[in-house]
């Protein structure tokens, strides 16, 4: 259910109205009273997928308090427990805010650092995937300023290497992944920065040598377009805004973000908890169902095998 101060109830309400495959079981973890009030007020109709009520809370849209906080973090650690034992196939999450985390008391800065703790996972990495495009990133929350310093060839590589696992759980064609450049033009041979020539075409090289279709580095204004074309699967983006201004132009309403490199499958919506317009029924739940199909679709590739 996310935070469920925010736009968690009402889009879980609206999605599970949508048609879902057959052999898709899904099960809520959250409130079940605050999901039926939700669902009178909104004039929902309540799901008929299995709740797992792990609080008991009024129904206060865009009133985060510690209560809420507190039970948001339960229903996290709630699912990657079932996730671990094999209860459930997968965790979709809806939205959380890091200031309810700290509210809690959780030590973390965000869902992803926090699923990487509880899971034991060494290594994550975030990517968001869409019908016409899909990114990873290199970096995440950190200062432009400070990028050229974190783009390494290990780095790279690491990031590389879940991305290239991911797409091999979605279909079984070899995945063609690119590499955007840092500066203008790839670095125009070095006029606009070296970059390109010290670390991201060496990390290309090392990655092709291990076996990863990485091609690169190419000059980010055409690259997303390529992608977007057709020419490849994935973008390797090397920081935040980069890879995320293209991708939300064409995804803003139906993206998805995904955890790499974690023992389990989780998908979540690509967007905040949204308190301002929570409990007014406004909220779009296209990314939340997107979330939904995409892990049913890699728990199906896993379990057969792809």
């Amino acid at each position: 259910m996310g935070c469920p101060a925010g736009v968690g109830p009402e889009l879980i309400l609206k999605a599970l109205t949508h048609p879902f495959p057959e052999d898709l079981a899904l099960v809520v973890l959250g409130d079940e009273n605050l999901l039926r009030e939700a669902a009178r007020k909104l004039s929902l109709p309540l799901p008929s997928a299995e709740i797992i009520s792990l609080s008991q809370l009024p129904y206060r849209p865009g009133a985060p308090n510690k209560e809420t906080a507190r039970a948001m973090v339960r229903y996290i650690k709630e699912g990657v427990r079932l996730c671990l034992e094999g209860q459930l196939a997968g965790l979709v999450t809806c939205p959380i805010s890091k200031a309810a985390l700290k509210l809690a008391g959780e030590p973390f800065p965000g869902h992803t650092e926090m699923l990487a703790a509880l899971t034991g996972a060494r290594e994550v990495a975030m990517a968001f995937y869409g019908k016409r495009l899909s990114v990873v990133l290199v970096t995440i929350h950190v200062p432009l300023r400070k990028v050229p310093e974190l783009v390494t060839v290990p780095q790279i590589l690491r990031v590389t290497r879940l991305a290239y696992q991911f797409l091999k759980d979605l279909k079984p064609e070899e995945p063609r992944l690119a590499l955007a450049a840092l500066n203008p033009h790839a670095g125009e041979g070095g006029l606009f920065g070296d970059e390109e020539e010290r670390v991201l075409q060496p990390a290309v090289e090392e990655a092709r040598r291990q076996g990863i279709p990485l091609s690169g580095p190419y000059p980010a204004d055409s690259l997303f377009y390529r992608a977007v074309k057709g020419d490849f699967d994935l973008v390797v983006g090397l920081y935040h805004d980069q890879a995320l201004i293209p991708f939300k132009l064409l995804h803003f309403e139906d993206g998805v973000n995904v955890t790499l490199g974690l023992p389990i499958i989780r998908t979540s919506v690509d967007h905040g908890t949204a308190y301002d317009i929570a409990g007014q029924g406004v909220a779009r739940e296209k990314s939340l169902v997107a979330a939904i199909e995409l892990a049913y679709r890699l728990a199906k590739n896993r379990l057969k095998g792809l």
